[in-house]
């Protein structure tokens, strides 16, 4: 694999439809044992995956990494909160932007880059139940647009 290009292992889309993303941030994260076999070979699940910061740290939930099938008795709890690696800088400018009200961080990515687990972590704002419906409007029309148009080259 070339370096700098990472290779996505999953993807939370549900953040993307339930929340504004107003910026991101790569993170490392700290891996116990066979995590990142498990990791490797796509058994992770983000989806009510969520981040905290606490005593200065960044820590991970909800991210469910199955067990690794050759693992034995060194296997590792699916559900255990992860430390994430990101700069003293960056955490501090996190700290003050998510006692904002209403903005939250989500992990929105986790993927392979130069050898090492990456996370992309979101500042986020959580949508209202209109927000959502506007977006499904929008987003359903751009395919009848697409569909139309499609069908017009056809003939």
């Amino acid at each position: 694999m070339p370096k700098g290009k990472g290779k996505m292992i999953a993807q939370n889309k549900k953040a993307y439809h339930d929340y504004f993303i107003e910026d991101t941030y790569e993170a490392g994260i700290v891996l116990q044992g066979t995590e990142i076999k498990s990791i490797r070979a796509g058994r992770v699940n983000l989806r009510d995956a969520f981040a905290r910061i606490e005593k200065g740290e960044v820590f991970m939930y909800n991210v469910h990494i199955s067990p690794y099938e050759q693992g034995n008795r060194y296997n590792h709890d699916p559900l255990r909160p992860r430390k994430l690696l990101l700069h003293r800088r960056e955490i501090d400018k996190l700290m003050g932007e998510t006692k904002e009200a209403g903005y939250s961080l989500i992990p929105t990515k986790i993927y392979i880059k130069d050898g090492y687990a990456k996370v992309e972590i979101a500042l986020a704002k959580g949508k209202k139940k209109y927000d959502k419906r506007e977006a499904m409007k929008k987003k359903e029309a751009k395919r009848e647009i697409e569909r139309a148009f499609k069908e017009r080259q056809r003939l």
